[in-house]
């Protein structure tokens, strides 16, 4: 799908468009990063802006999460499994992170799926082995699948932390602030595979907010923003899907059942967002033996909000990362103040890496 000819056609094309000032949002880290690393934003027109939401699963996850899962760690006979990015993120006091427990002695493991976790949890039947269950729609039917293969198995050592979340409820929050001012939704490829274009149809329907399904190719994202700039133009949005490849109008519905089986939807914590009303996928009371928050008894506080740090506005799309006072200085990917710059679908590590 690289085609630079494509490429050429795709930014010719969006020149012709008569437009004003627009602003265009995406929400999934993999199209910030794809948007960064391909140079996407100096392709476009100077009135065409680009803007990150909130589609970092690391970065969405508040200082106080992130603090309980520190203290958790601490727990004796106890083995932590998260995949890497959540390793490096600091909680509401900066430098300590997973990474600095597991140097002090914590048994913190990297994991690539939610099942090598379950094997852990096999192999070492008398410690208790937690999944960090971080993500959207994309991530939490394998996070089920382990659960419901946990219970199956009869593995009593093995629960999740589900910090999932929806994404849904967090683009209805976005929209509910005074100071939004977004043209339109670049949808995240990953997550319309599991929920089609059906579950991004309310943004152009209640909304009026035109939206596109995009891939991760440089011509996807182009052919995408083309769409998003042709239907703002024209004053007629809709849900279109520019990523027929992976994605469904229905969807994955085996997915969505497995989620289902395993998941009720619950209030959440969002970084920059705050409490959102059924944002969140917590283990289903019959799963509730593997609920980690109810075995463990964890209950996040209040945290102390990191001086200066501006994470929550980037992932709400008030400012770029550059516009942080803290990017590049006080803040770096070697010394991270917020989680934006730890992860690797972070608004600021690709604005570092790539732009700024």
């Amino acid at each position: 799908m690289r085609s630079p000819e494509r490429c050429r056609k795709l930014v010719a094309a969006i020149a012709e468009l008569n437009l004003p000032e627009t602003r265009i949002m995406e929400v999934c880290g993999t199209h910030t990063m794809a948007i960064a690393e391909a140079g996407i934003r100096s392709l476009l027109p100077e009135k065409v802006h680009l803007l990150s939401g909130p589609g970092c699963p690391v970065c969405v996850t508040p200082p106080e999460d992130i603090d309980a899962v520190l203290e958790l760690s601490g727990e004796k006979d106890l083995i932590l499994t998260s995949y890497g990015d959540m390793l490096r993120v600091p909680g509401s006091r900066r430098g300590d992170s997973l990474l600095r427990r597991r140097a002090l002695g914590a048994d913190v493991r990297i994991v690539y799926s939610p099942m090598d976790a379950l094997d852990i949890a096999a192999e070492e039947p008398k410690k208790q082995v937690v999944f960090l269950g971080i993500g959207f729609e994309t991530t939490a039917p394998g996070t089920a699948a382990a659960a419901l293969q946990a219970r199956a198995r009869g593995l009593k050592n093995f629960s999740v932390l589900s910090m999932l979340k929806s994404v849904e409820p967090a683009l209805r929050a976005l929209m509910a602030m005074d100071d939004f001012a977004v043209n339109g939704f670049l949808c995240p490829g990953h997550v319309a595979t599991i929920i089609g274009e059906e579950g991004f149809r309310f943004l152009p329907g209640e909304y009026r907010m035109p939206a596109v399904i995009g891939g991760f190719e440089a011509d996807e994202i182009l052919l995408a923003v083309y769409l998003l700039l042709k239907q703002i133009a024209e004053g007629k949005p809709q849900i279109q899907n520019a990523y027929p490849r992976a994605v469904r109008p229905e969807g994955n519905p085996t997915a969505r059942r497995m989620m289902e089986n395993c998941f009720t939807l619950t209030n959440a914590r969002w970084r920059g967002l705050g409490e959102i009303p059924g944002s969140g996928f917590a283990l289903r009371e019959e799963l509730g033996e593997m609920d980690a928050g109810r075995r463990f008894g964890i209950e996040p506080g209040e945290a102390a909000i990191q001086s200066g740090c501006r994470c929550g506005d980037v992932i709400c799309g008030k400012l770029r990362p550059g516009e942080c006072p803290l990017f590049g200085k006080v803040c770096t990917p070697e010394d991270p103040v917020g989680p934006c710059m730890v992860s690797s679908e972070g608004a600021c590590a690709a604005a570092y890496k790539y732009e700024e």
